[in-house]
């Protein structure tokens, strides 16, 4: 036990663990362990952030995609998924309904939907900017050409996701189809990073064939990447895919490997993710205890978020804007921990 707690204080005082280490750390957590490693993750956000648990309003946009993921609930060979796409004044409509939440950050997510070109994403990009100059933008609409990713910036984008879900070319080709690859992935967050914006990535928790050896060429691209936000959780089968029946990632990883990734990554923002609480009641309370500090209300129109399931029997579903809102203010609230609804830039930078 010593010799891992010996690994977890190398951690915060060198930011860093050989891919070795980490593989020993992952495959030797425990109840004690952990414990030890959240209390000094606490003490990592709070000095970087203090309380603050910074909100974001989600918006999914289309639930189309031309990729076939085969983990992903919205694939394109899922027929049996009711597809939507809403138009640029509805996505205008959930933004104003937002801002007068409090919300600071409007966070753009979809599919890889043909028919949002360039040309309109931008466009979208743009009347939001228009519209509210104080808030930030975060695009999360897959890979595109370094330039478009400039089109975008240029138009008022802040800051994009892209989860890089595996850092291994191997595993990245047993979870996608030939037409993605790992290295064109990583590609696209180096063009990213290089045009100004904050850049977020991560990977799920427990994907079929995913190994401590795997995770710790994560946990070591996390640190080379040194992006601003990092989003894992879970993975959660979804009944219409390949993977219908394989194992869920489990919530005892997932908060570990958040634990780790605050001390490795002390002023990164790091969400505690729907996917914890669909797999826990408590997960993305929990999420937070580990050293996350950010959640995300979802925004879009109540009609279709039960259409947005990349996993099944994801949360909030049903629930209205506000209601969501206010939902995880109080669970924030009895935690310890309090809602902000401020832009809040990483310090990460």
């Amino acid at each position: 036990m010593d010799r891992y707690i010996t690994l977890i204080d190398k951690l915060k005082k060198e930011r860093a663990l050989s891919a070795k280490e980490w593989a020993v750390l992952i495959k030797n957590r425990s109840p004690k362990l952990s414990e030890y490693l959240f209390s000094l993750a606490r003490e990592e956000q709070e000095r970087c952030y203090g309380k603050d648990i910074f909100l974001r309003g989600l918006i999914e946009f289309s639930n189309y995609c031309k990729n076939d993921c085969l983990y992903c609930g919205i694939r394109r060979s899922n027929r049996a998924a009711r597809r939507y796409r809403l138009d640029e004044d509805t996505i205008l409509s959930c933004c104003h309904e937002g801002y007068g939440l409090g919300f600071r950050t409007f966070v753009l997510q979809s599919g890889e939907d043909a028919a949002f070109t360039e040309a309109r994403l931008a466009n979208l990009v743009r009347r939001i900017r228009k519209d509210f100059p104080d808030c930030a933008i975060t695009l999360s609409a897959g890979e595109w050409s370094k330039a478009s990713y400039r089109t975008f910036f240029d138009a008022g984008a802040n800051r994009y996701l892209l989860r890089h879900e595996t850092r291994n070319d191997s595993h990245y080709s047993m979870l996608h189809p030939p037409s993605l690859s790992a290295k064109k992935r990583r590609q696209c967050l180096w063009n990213l990073k290089d045009i100004g914006y904050q850049v977020g990535t991560g990977f799920m928790i427990g994907t079929p064939y995913q190994t401590p050896e795997l995770l710790a060429e994560d946990m070591i691209f996390l640190k080379e990447l040194n992006p601003q936000m990092v989003g894992i959780g879970p993975f959660i089968p979804h009944r219409d895919t390949p993977f219908k029946n394989e194992p869920a990632g489990t919530l005892e990883l997932t908060l570990f490997l958040l634990g780790c990734i605050r001390l490795m990554l002390p002023k990164v923002l790091l969400p505690a993710t729907t996917a914890l609480g669909t797999i826990h009641p408590e997960g993305r309370e929990l999420g937070i205890l580990a050293g996350a500090n950010v959640v995300m209300p979802n925004l879009s129109p109540k009609s279709v978020r039960g259409d947005y399931l990349l996993y099944d029997n994801k949360i909030c579903t049903g629930e209205e804007s506000a209601q969501c809102r206010d939902c995880l203010e109080k669970r924030i609230n009895a935690i310890g921990y309090r809602t902000v609804t401020a832009r809040g830039d990483s310090l990460n930078l």
